[in-house]
């Protein structure tokens, strides 16, 4: 793409917090800023991504199915160390360029999930890549795009009130079984949300209990909403055929023994999708306000 066209994109996916219009509306976009394998110099590119489980991002170095790949890829495979912008996070990551059949797996994955990935191998020679993109352990807090914490809680309400109307939209398109790429979205989802709500649970919720002690009804009310959120993805996620625990109970989320009913699925993202809703709404209410009141003041 021209680089003015990825330029635009840049500066109005990190103005609005990772949300993008025009032809990338809606779509999975993160920032991948690589190391020029000849210059040594930083380039950022915006590059569609899907889950790859466990935290991990699969990028595809397709170049819209150009006879060459991609700038970017050449930078990663030169230099493997990456920085990826999610538009809430900025972490750095491990990139592995996938070969075989893990390769072949994760583009059929994509291809189901996009049919247009296949147009694009079919209107090359060259293998188009499969990237993934590990993160690497930090010491320190997230590095977060947002200048308080009630702006921080709003940034990730938003990420993934974004990602849940995803995944509705492609269940809803799905034909009668889940697709592979949509069954780890799903998964991918519930656990981004069990591991936000436990974080709450664990520092948030006993720092505010300390200091606005009269918040204690509405911290015990949202403590009781992520109970009840955590029994919906449960079952999401049994619908899935992923067991209570997620991820880990299958050896290969890609390959599920038992296909999912999507029916069942859509059943289950909207029963999440009303209560979730309905948490996050609450909390941004009678939270942020407290969150953001200066260091000091009495609520």
């Amino acid at each position: 793409m021209p680089n003015d066209f990825n330029q635009q994109i840049i500066e109005e996916f990190r103005a609005r917090a990772g949300e993008v219009g025009g032809p990338f509306e809606g779509a999975r976009l993160i920032l991948l800023t690589t190391t020029g394998a000849r210059s040594g110099e930083r380039h950022t590119t915006p590059v569609a991504y899907y889950a790859g489980g466990d935290g991990d991002v699969l990028v595809i170095a397709s170049a819209a199915g150009a006879p060459k790949h991609p700038d970017w890829f050449h930078n990663l495979v030169a230099h493997p160390q990456v920085t990826v912008e999610s538009g809430v996070f900025t972490y750095e990551a491990t990139a592995e360029v996938l070969e075989g059949a893990a390769r072949d797996d994760a583009f059929a994955r994509a291809v189901e999930a996009d049919p247009g990935w296949a147009d694009y191998q079919a209107g090359t020679s060259r293998v188009i890549p499969v990237v993934v993109l590990h993160q690497l352990p930090s010491d320190g807090p997230p590095n977060v795009s947002a200048s308080s914490m009630g702006q921080y809680v709003q940034l990730i309400h938003d990420a993934f009130r974004r990602e849940l109307a995803l995944i509705r939209k492609e269940v809803g398109n799905a034909g009668p079984t889940l697709g592979a790429q949509l069954r780890i979205n799903c998964l991918t989802f519930c656990q981004g949300l069990h591991n936000h709500h436990t974080g709450e649970d664990i520092a948030m919720f006993p720092f505010l209990a300390d200091s606005h002690p009269d918040l204690a009804p509405v911290l015990d009310r949202l403590r009781e909403e992520h109970e009840r959120i955590a029994e919906l993805t449960a079952e999401l996620k049994q619908v899935i055929g992923a067991g209570p625990a997620g991820l880990a109970d299958t050896a290969d989320p890609a390959h599920p023994a038992h296909p999912a009913d999507s029916q069942r699925v859509r059943e289950e993202v909207e029963r999440l999708t009303t209560a979730l809703e309905a948490h996050l709404t609450y909390e941004e209410e009678q939270l942020i306000p407290v969150l953001d009141l200066p260091t000091g003041s009495v609520h």
